[in-house]
């Protein structure tokens, strides 16, 4: 794994002891930056699988999938797992379950990328299987970063909107779904805040828990565990219901 990713997330698990909101998404943006900084040298964030400590050989346990198919969860779950890695550090966007993510994602507010997926993914399969004579998701780590340090640099055909379009779509959404709330199917068991540091929602902070910052223990909540926002989200919800029936 290059030193650059693995100085990363040490930064994101070394922050200081009061990081503000603002501070966190720019930790964020850390990681996603490690995916264009490293392979603008050659190494596209690669995971050195010799230094990984997580047990990531037993088969996880596989949801139903809203849109994408087999395959291409398989496909996406492997880039996914190249952007953000699991590493000695900790876990990454596969742990996360990013993939879930993006597939409820696509069935909902992202779905005009639903046919950005299909054909990319595809095309970036059918590429492999013709170079590497094997599924994306079947290579070694290094010739999947190969291939997508080709997509991110637009030298594969047949993605759309294109190569580094397509490339740089996938890694805003593995991001999202690596450190969102729970509530929308990423950030399994908080792992993504927990990288980061973000001790969690709370409807209100006494001054010690401020001057606490990230050393503040985590609560493990999602939003929608508090009754304020579940109720906001379920008058929403009626507000466009009701709207939709007097179009």
């Amino acid at each position: 794994m290059p030193d650059k990713l693995k100085n990363n997330k040490k930064q994101l698990q070394n922050q200081p002891s009061n990081p503000s909101r603002r501070n966190l998404l720019k930790n964020v943006g850390l990681v996603g930056a490690a995916a264009v900084s490293s392979a603008a040298t050659g190494n596209l964030i690669a995971a050195d699988s010799g230094s990984v400590t997580i047990d990531t050989t037993a088969n996880p346990i596989r949801e139903a999938l809203e849109v994408l198919t087999a395959e291409e969860a398989q496909i996406l779950e492997a880039i996914c797992d190249c952007l953000i890695p699991s590493d000695e550090n900790g876990p990454g966007a596969k742990e996360a379950r990013a993939v879930h993510y993006i597939d409820r994602a696509l069935a909902s507010h992202n779905s005009d990328a639903r046919q950005d997926y299909m054909v990319s993914l595809n095309a970036i399969n059918d590429f492999a299987r013709e170079t590497r004579h094997k599924p994306f998701y079947e290579l070694i780590k290094d010739q999947q970063n190969s291939i997508l340090l080709a997509v991110q640099n637009n030298k594969i055909p047949g993605l759309t909107p294109s190569a580094s379009g397509f490339f740089n779509m996938v890694r805003s959404h593995t991001i999202d779904g690596t450190f969102c709330d729970p509530y929308y199917g990423g950030n399994q068991n908080f792992v993504g805040w927990d990288m980061v540091r973000y001790p969690g929602i709370r409807l209100g902070a006494s001054e010690t828990d401020v001057s606490q910052g990230a050393e503040l223990e985590p609560n493990h909540q999602s939003a929608y565990d508090h009754a304020t926002y579940t109720k906001m989200a379920i008058n929403m919800n009626d507000s466009s219901t009701s709207g939709g029936s007097h179009a």
